[in-house]
């Protein structure tokens, strides 16, 4: 009876609707008439079908499918999920301070944070947990083990863990504390005079974390700075306007948005003084760098205040806002786009136009517009934000691959810390070939099957061969090539060693030092730090590279593209 009333109630929602707005305009008409079928069709199935259903989800399922069609961005958020949009939005939560998730079945802790509750209390990376406050959870998914790790501040979660090395479980007492989670993760020296500060998020206050990371650098003696934005998918669109008011002129434009809403449609600016807006700066972009990060980079581009090095960025040019609905549900909605100070939108998708099969197309390079930078730079919409020196991401090797995929490298530093109770600096650590070959003994009876890109062509040439009937024709040479493949597969321990090495060396460095540590353990061989390095330590070049009509500045992916 109660299914019932409910969709009586949408149905009286959608009568109530066609009273009020018919008037307005027939589009009117056609939302209350589907409102009205969709609340008439859900009655029925909840009357006649053959199986009891339950309303809120197959409503959701609904709602999410018809929001799914608009773009990734417009969500439903049921109140059941509030409290984790909320966290989302603030970087704030009570919990413990880990990274916990499950793997080949098991309840894995992937990483502690430093200072915060659960690496005070003892726990390490690699801890099996097996009884959250006496729950089992050996049947528990990631969000029922994150729900009981969760909880008010000050109150005390137990945990039954095993741990590698030793012979019987342990229990570890943890109180729970507010934690913040730190949009800085990182900064400190790359060398005497270039500091180094990595920006992951935009949550609340991630403007204030950014100004105290370049003030201590600059206390710390950095007279250039490397801002890494890489990966960091964006957040709080007045976080990123504070961010980049730092390093720009007060009272210059940021972002501007324009949305169907023209009320809405606002025009922000640098309000405040700017904390420097001399000091070198590069900025490390990646093809995850999204929203908040473009608008960041894409300004600092704009005004000639930064060179951009790495990948092009993801291009997000969409802005999103919350919307209350009943029941303290919510609608984040995506209401308009946004444009950076040389007046481009980098939005690269276009959701508005699908193609008949439903998939999305991009914006194609012949219908791109050229904009200028204030320095009379040439860049171009519709496509992210492309870096000034352009470096492309190595992809790893398969082998590398499945070292991450199935945890080996993980595992193997969890047995590593287990037997060595401290290492060199995060900076100096390095395994000796001792040690990897010990690696490679310990990998050596676990399951590293994988097919190289080689391998693949080889399975499809075999398939068209048979079924064109010339497989006999070439089997010899293709079992040639397939033996000569497996052999150098075999190899690819050796092969790959150096790229192998370094991700051992920082999964093991991050079991003594942490985040942090991890972090200093890619400097060394980091191409886009490195580049960065080279770009501010080579100062004629980094003032060429941001000055329009000079051969630096026409080596830029975008002036290549346009013949200047």
């Amino acid at each position: 009876m109660r299914k019932r009333y409910i969709a009586g109630l949408a149905l009286s929602g959608a009568l109530s609707l066609v009273a009020f707005r018919a008037p307005d305009n027939e589009r009117y008409f056609e939302i209350a008439k589907n409102l009205d079928i969709f609340a008439t069709l859900f009655k029925e199935v909840n009357t006649y079908y053959v199986d009891e259903i339950t309303p809120s989800k197959v409503v959701k399922t609904g709602i999410d499918a018809m929001l799914k069609s608009l773009d990734p961005y417009t969500n439903y958020i049921p109140e059941d999920d509030i409290e984790d949009f909320r966290t989302m939005v603030s970087g704030q939560y009570g919990g413990i301070g880990a990274i916990v998730a499950k793997r080949n079945g098991k309840t894995v802790v992937q990483a502690a944070y430093e200072g915060y509750p659960a690496q005070k209390a003892g726990l390490l990376p690699g801890d099996e947990i097996l009884t959250i406050n006496g729950v089992n959870v050996d049947k528990k998914s990631n969000a029922d083990i994150s729900k009981l790790l969760k909880g008010q501040a000050q109150s005390v979660v137990k945990l039954i863990v095993t741990r590698y090395g030793q012979e019987q479980p342990a229990e570890i007492s943890i109180t729970r504390d507010r934690i913040q989670v730190e949009n800085v993760p990182y900064y400190g020296m790359l060398s005497n005079d270039i500091g180094y500060f990595q920006l992951s998020g935009f949550t609340v206050d991630a403007s204030r974390e950014v100004r105290t990371a370049v003030t201590k650098l600059k206390e710390m003696g950095a007279k250039k700075i490397v801002f890494d934005i890489r990966d960091n998918p964006g957040g709080l669109l007045n976080e990123a306007v504070n961010i980049s008011n730092l390093f720009v002129d007060r009272g210059l434009d940021i972002v501007s948005t324009k949305g169907k809403v023209t009320d809405w449609n606002k025009t922000y600016k640098a309000l405040d003084q700017p904390l420097d807006t001399q000091i070198p700066i590069v900025v490390i972009t990646s093809n995850r760098s999204a929203s908040a990060s473009e608008i960041v980079s894409g300004t600092l581009q704009d005004y000639d205040r930064a060179v951009l090095v790495g990948e092009r960025t993801f291009g997000k040019g969409l802005v999103q806002a919350t919307r209350p609905l009943s029941y303290n549900s919510q609608l984040k909605v995506t209401t308009a786009k946004y444009y950076i100070p040389s007046g481009r939108c980098i939005q690269e998708i276009d959701y508005s136009h699908r193609a008949d099969d439903g998939t999305l197309g991009k914006v194609p390079d012949s219908l791109r517009t050229a904009f200028k930078t204030q320095a009379g730079r040439v860049v171009y919409d519709g496509g992210g934000v492309a870096p000034d020196v352009a470096v492309e991401e190595k992809p790893l090797a398969d082998i590398s691959r499945v070292l991450i995929q199935k945890g080996y490298l993980f595992d193997y530093a969890t047995r590593y810390r287990s037997e060595h109770p401290t290492i060199a600096a995060a900076r100096q650590f390095k395994i000796s070939e001792a040690d990897y070959q010990k690696f490679v003994q310990y990998v050596s009876g676990k399951d590293i099957n994988y097919s190289t890109d080689m391998e693949k062509s080889l399975a499809t040439l075999t398939k068209q061969a048979k079924a064109e009937k010339h497989y006999e024709d070439i089997k010899a040479e293709l079992e040639g090539m397939r033996k000569k493949v497996s052999t150098n597969k075999a190899n690819d321990l050796v092969r790959f060693k150096p790229e192998i090495k370094e991700m051992l060396e920082q999964e093991i460095v991050s079991r003594y030092y942490f985040q942090k540590g991890q972090i200093e353990a890619t400097f060394d061989d980091d191409p886009d730090i490195l580049m960065a390095m080279n770009v501010l330590n080579d100062q004629p070049r980094y003032q060429a590279l941001l000055k329009p009509g000079t051969p630096e500045s026409k080596t830029r992916p975008d002036a290549k593209k346009s013949g200047k």
